[in-house]
């Protein structure tokens, strides 16, 4: 049995004439004769009375009338579901990125984008992956995307032949600590040899592979009293005064402008990356090549506030950044991000 069958019934118990039936189906009249047949035969029954003029519809046919109406127009409306499956999954972007990226970053870009583009799709591969798991997702084609930190010294494991990227800006990880009573860091660097208490990383995640490599330039007395990959985790044990941990700039910059936190060193001890986003060279979707065309003219990305200097701790962040390390002076420039074109 064929859908066009279906049809040819409809039509002609509207028009209860095959030539009528014929010209509006665009087909011959022995055409349509012979598929009304084909039909009659497959149910068994005779639908419309032929002796008569003009042709009525049997007993048979106005049973089947209105179950061929329904079968159609549930046939008609599956295609439509599927049909419109098929366009959300070709506009949905898919973004495989880290925590930190997907709270900083990622919002502030998609709403730039959005503002050339008009509204756009957009979802998280898993979230909870490392720095690799995430270089992995994309490697394996599960996602559009990669929007992830990079330095020469620690670079995603990606195939130039089959990938590229573009510089998007550059964000500062800075080690932070709760200041004391005096608005000096509680758990500061450069004290002369006391152990600092470190709120680590672990070994998985971005940062954890540059701040090894920073640590091993320079030899420092810690003890690692917490861990997690994650920089929220991390920028909450600072706040409950924990220890010192490195963080981005981006997700703390209220909490340096207010004094809440300070810098636990000198800015010697900050470390930058880029932030890029990665994707695949083969031509893809149109909507993603839409987005990496309006990556390509993106604006400058807003620059964070300027910390007020009304506190000791506040006051620190700003200080120039010329003065040798002192553990009791930290200091800090406020947070710069530029654009480069890739």
């Amino acid at each position: 049995m064929e859908l066009k069958w279906l049809e040819d019934v409809l039509s002609l118990a509207s028009t209860l004439s095959f030539s009528r039936s014929a010209r509006e189906r665009n087909v011959t009249q022995s055409a349509l004769s012979r598929r009304v047949r084909q039909l009659e035969d497959w149910l068994g029954a005779p639908l419309f009375d032929r002796s008569s003029y003009p042709i009525r519809l049997t007993e048979a046919g106005q049973t089947f009338l209105p179950r061929a109406q329904d079968i159609l127009r549930q046939v008609q409306c599956a295609r439509q579901e599927v049909l419109q499956q098929q366009e959300d999954v070709s506009e949905m972007l898919v973004f495989a990125t880290l925590n930190t990226l997907s709270l900083t970053f990622f919002p502030g870009l998609v709403r730039r984008i959005e503002d050339r583009l008009g509204p756009l799709k957009t979802r998280f591969c898993d979230q909870r992956a490392s720095f690799g798991g995430n270089v992995a997702l994309l490697n394996r084609g599960e996602c559009d995307f990669l929007l992830t930190y990079a330095h020469p010294t620690v670079l995603p494991e990606l195939d130039a032949e089959r990938f590229m990227y573009r510089h998007l800006g550059n964000e500062r990880a800075i080690p932070v600590s709760l200041p004391d009573d005096d608005g000096e860091p509680l758990h500061g660097f450069c004290s002369g040899g006391t152990p600092v208490r470190l709120l680590s990383y672990g070994n998985s995640s971005f940062f954890a592979r540059r701040l090894a490599l920073l640590f091993a330039e320079r030899p420092t007395p810690l003890i690692t009293v917490y861990e997690n990959p994650m920089s929220v985790g991390l920028k909450a044990m600072v706040l409950a005064g924990r220890g010192a941990a490195w963080v981005p700039e981006s997700l703390v910059i209220d909490e340096l402008r207010d004094g809440r936190l300070v810098p636990a060193a000198d800015p010697s001890w900050y470390i930058t990356a880029e932030i890029r986003l990665y994707r695949a060279r083969q031509q893809g979707r149109p909507a993603l090549e839409r987005f990496w065309e309006a990556i390509a003219v993106e604006v400058q990305p807003e620059r964070p506030a300027e910390p007020a200097r009304t506190t000791a701790g506040r006051r620190n962040y700003t200080r120039s950044i010329s003065a040798g390390c002192d553990s009791r002076n930290p200091r800090s420039p406020a947070a710069s991000i530029s654009v480069s074109r890739a």
